[in-house]
């Protein structure tokens, strides 16, 4: 699937096929909607501090880890460094991780990193890609 154009090879760019694009949809919205119920149901909601003060429940312990992963900004970081290994190395799941990490990340109060993640991976479906559409 080599295109010739004035003599030169030039490879296909990356463009996930209809199956990968639909698991990749599906993973980026349940990684969405993970944040947003975290953001909205569990950490912004005093009524939940309230309550998580002096409990060991899961909800509490989820609550208190993702509070600690923000103020390190881990999504953040997390969207950077999978977006850059996606634009370096163009794969459908690499793609997929990326989305899910810069997803979360713009919504768990990590903006600048992840914005430029999601820059990084708009600009990769302008790269090469080897892969076989699927």
């Amino acid at each position: 699937m080599t295109k010739i154009e004035d003599g030169a090879v030039s490879k296909p760019s990356f463009l996930p096929g209809a199956r990968a694009a639909n698991i990749v949809i599906a993973l980026g919205a349940f990684a969405l909607g993970w944040a947003i119920y975290m953001r909205y149901a569990l950490i912004e909601q005093s009524a939940v501090g309230l309550a998580c003060v002096g409990m060991d429940t899961a909800t509490c312990n989820t609550r208190a880890i993702v509070i600690e992963m923000f103020g390190w900004s881990s999504f953040g970081i997390a969207a950077i460094i999978t977006a850059a290994l996606q634009f370096i190395r163009p794969s459908v799941p690499m793609f997929t991780i990326a989305l899910m990490a810069t997803g979360i990340g713009l919504v768990m109060y990590n903006n600048n990193l992840s914005a430029l993640a999601a820059g990084l991976l708009v600009i990769s479906f302008a790269r090469p890609w080897r892969g076989a559409r699927a």
